[in-house]
């Protein structure tokens, strides 16, 4: 199942530049869109994957190997574990367009960003173009309520969201998460024993939707809290967790100043805090700050890089759920809240007085849209999705 949009983005961009790097969480589909997109193209493959030794072994003299591939799309899996690979693609991309070999020479596929973006930020400016992967969304599922409920509920990885029951979507996320705790954070930096890590994400998961209170995790886990930023930054960096930064304009109000904390996947979120099916969850305390993570993503996930998302929150308790700010002057306000019945609260009502935006919205599961008063209009999430993407 691939997203036609992600694949148009990606045939777009290997069409411009020379490389291409697609991101994305392990298991949301990169590799699948990757190899689809590249076989369509009108030269030859070749697809390199840096976790088989096989492949690693034809990179012990990259330069030479690089140089036989001319003429080819190479796509390169996993590239965060080789990112001494860069410098070479470099010079040899710089001798491809020389010879007049221009667009679509290389596509790197990357489950964490850290390594990769440092190194081809420096190595490739100028020759790759970027572009994120998410898990499934509403946007390329059906809008119904049924397939609303199906993808909070089990999230959007697609081995997840499509698999035959709840049992097996509960076993697969609980392996994915296995695989994280036991191979990819311990490979990436977090050496703090498994049971440890499990708990530090879990009270991540249990704190969903909340300002980050670095001493109040570094108390709970006996560690010290700049150790807790650089975890925090490190999920980050795997499309795991989302720090939604605060509002940061011109206010006269006193303003909170740190990001709250959402795990990206609401599946995942699921998992983490023991919520197996919509029934579980709908009754549980998290339910309000799950609807919100997972409205969250869903909007942003339909946002290019010409917008910036925040939230706002005064000290004196006004505050807007998600503030986007965006291309010719347009600043939207959103209240999310999992409700049948939406009534502005009044810390919205005074945040858009400092905010001032262009557009105020109260997000819904579902339902009509009507106006609200105050400036606002209620709208069901599917609703909204497709009025992003009409006007942005």
């Amino acid at each position: 199942m691939i997203s036609r949009a992600a694949a148009d983005r990606l045939r777009t961009a290997l069409g411009e530049f020379p490389a291409v790097a697609l991101l994305g969480p392990r298991q949301c589909g990169k590799t699948t869109l990757a190899l689809e997109v590249a076989q369509a193209t009108d030269r030859p493959v070749t697809v390199l994957d840096l976790e088989r030794d096989s492949d690693l072994a034809r990179l012990q003299e990259a330069e030479l190997y690089l140089a036989t591939q001319r003429g080819r799309l190479c796509v390169v899996d996993e590239v965060q574990l080789r990112p001494n690979l860069f410098p070479l693609v470099r010079a040899e991309i710089d001798l491809r367009i020389r010879a007049g070999e221009r667009a679509g020479q290389f596509l790197f596929l990357g489950s964490a960003s850290r390594d990769l973006l440092q190194q081809s930020a420096e190595s490739l400016a100028g020759r790759i173009a970027y572009r994120e992967l998410t898990p499934f969304t509403l946007s390329e599922l059906a809008s119904d309520a049924r397939a609303l409920d199906r993808l909070w509920s089990r999230g959007g990885f697609p081995l997840s969201y499509l698999a035959r029951d709840e049992g097996a979507s509960w076993r697969w996320r609980n392996e994915f998460i296995e695989s994280y705790l036991q191979r990819d954070l311990p490979r990436l930096g977090l050496r703090l024993p498994k049971e440890l890590l499990r708990r530090f994400w879990s009270l991540l998961a249990h704190g969903q939707g909340t300002m980050l209170n670095a001493a109040r995790l570094a108390t709970n886990l006996s560690i010290s809290g700049q150790t807790v930023r650089r975890y925090v930054d490190l999920l980050t960096e795997l499309f795991l967790v989302r720090q939604l930064e605060p509002w940061s304009g011109a206010s006269a109000k006193r303003l909170v100043k740190s990001p709250k904390v959402y795990v990206r996947d609401s599946g995942i979120l699921h998992r983490l805090v023991n919520l197996p099916d919509l029934d579980s969850l709908v009754g549980h305390p998290i339910c309000g700050a799950s609807w919100e993570g997972f409205v969250i993503e869903q909007i942003l996930a339909e946002l290019d890089e010409d917008w910036r998302a925040s939230y706002y929150r005064s000290s004196g308790g006004a505050e807007i759920d998600l503030v986007l700010e965006g291309p010719r002057g347009r600043v939207l306000a959103i209240e999310i809240k999992r409700t049948a019945s939406p009534k502005l609260s009044r810390g919205f009502v005074e945040g858009c007085a400092d905010v001032q935006p262009t557009e105020r919205w109260f997000v819904t599961p579902g339902g009509d849209s009507f106006p609200l008063g105050s400036g606002a209009r209620a709208c069901p999430l599917a609703q909204f999705l497709q009025e992003l993407r009409s006007r942005s």
